[in-house]
């Protein structure tokens, strides 16, 4: 199976954004996805990105929308 290319600057981040999920993301993770029949991964890294979780079986991305991604944009606007 293919892999998926990474930039391994990334990682570092990926694994801290695990330890701190936004509420909706811990919320779909803990009541959804670490329990579903397809495995998800959390804070996946892929290419120049990390994404909020991902399914290597199916190649799907999931992206949530959630209060600390608008208060990231409000912070790139102010400075």
């Amino acid at each position: 199976m293919k892999r998926l290319p990474k930039n391994k600057k990334l990682i570092n981040i990926a694994r801290t954004l695990r330890k701190n999920q936004t509420k909706e993301e811990k919320h779909l993770w803990y009541d959804f996805l670490s329990n579903y029949d397809i495995k998800f991964r959390r804070q996946q890294v892929i290419g120049s990105y990390v994404a909020d979780f991902y399914c290597d079986k199916i190649k799907l991305v999931v992206e949530l929308d959630g209060f600390g991604h608008s208060l990231k944009n409000k912070k790139k606007k102010i400075c």
